[in-house]
């Protein structure tokens, strides 16, 4: 496994290395995507999967300061996960941001693992019963560069039937929407070093229901997310630069930790 990672962080970063040696840039345009790869995907404090992944994200720009975007997220792991699944996920999004405060819709689809009892698995099904999909809207401020303290909260709107956010009557009909909420702390600890490094802490909570999707299911608020996270850029060549991360992460609420190495190829 760690073989294929590498080998693929290779490949991906070696395509990158010619492309942007050999291609004059001669605009910064509205269109533009990157990609990831990971030893694992962590999100909101979950283990979406354990499994190497690799990540894209092709956005378009709005307007000429480039605030407003629109976009599709995807990821897949290279390999299935021991229960026999294979995570994909596609997302959809607009999004504005400044610079310190971001504001987002984004339309999250997780095909992995899909429960057809309780929700669907087609993509374009978005009944508020049985879709998988989940409107999630995301915001986050960063304070002045005096104290660069950022701020995020992330409340799931709609839909999400496969995670639980979904909750029926005893006649199988719609009854209510969780709103599971996400909020998170984080603070630049190291900043504009060789190596910068970050801590943050981060709790769940539902707005309409006694639990809430990121927790251990047993109670109404819960840590579910603390760790740091080291950044840094690789000098490839004159041309090039790889940034790298690595995070540690710890779920006191589901007991769980994991580490992530990160880079984006391009």
């Amino acid at each position: 496994m760690k073989k294929l990672l590498f080998i693929c962080l290779i490949i991906l970063g070696t395509g990158s290395l010619f492309a942007q040696e050999d291609t004059e840039v001669k605009d910064d345009g509205r269109l533009d995507f990157t990609a990831n790869i990971q030893n694992n995907h962590l999100w909101r404090g979950l283990i979406i999967t354990d499994k190497p992944v690799v990540m894209g994200n092709l956005s378009y720009a709005l307007d000429k300061e480039k605030k407003w975007k629109v976009g599709i997220w995807g990821a897949s792991a290279l390999t299935d996960d021991k229960d026999g699944t294979h995570y994909k996920e596609i997302n959809y999004y607009v999004q504005y941001s400044d610079g310190r405060l971001y504001i987002g819709l984004w339309d999250l689809f997780n095909s992995r693992n899909i429960n057809t009892a309780v929700a669907s698995d087609d993509i374009f099904n978005y009944s508020n019963r049985r879709t998988a999909h989940i409107i999630d809207l995301r915001t986050n401020y960063t304070f002045g560069p005096s104290f660069p303290l950022n701020i995020e909260a992330d409340i799931m709107l709609y839909g999400g039937a496969n995670a639980g956010e979904v909750v029926l009557k005893p006649d199988g009909s719609y009854k209510k929407n969780k709103y599971s909420t996400y909020v998170q702390v984080s603070y630049p600890v190291i900043a504009h070093q060789k190596v910068n490094l970050d801590a943050f802490v981060g709790g769940g909570f539902a707005f309409n229901d006694s639990t809430f999707l990121y927790g251990n299911g047993k109670n109404s608020f819960d840590i579910v997310n603390v760790g740091i996270k080291a950044s840094k850029a690789l000098k490839i060549t004159e041309h090039y630069t790889l940034p790298v991360s690595m995070m540690a992460m710890w779920n006191p609420s589901n007991k769980y930790a994991r580490i992530q190495l990160a880079a984006t190829v391009f």
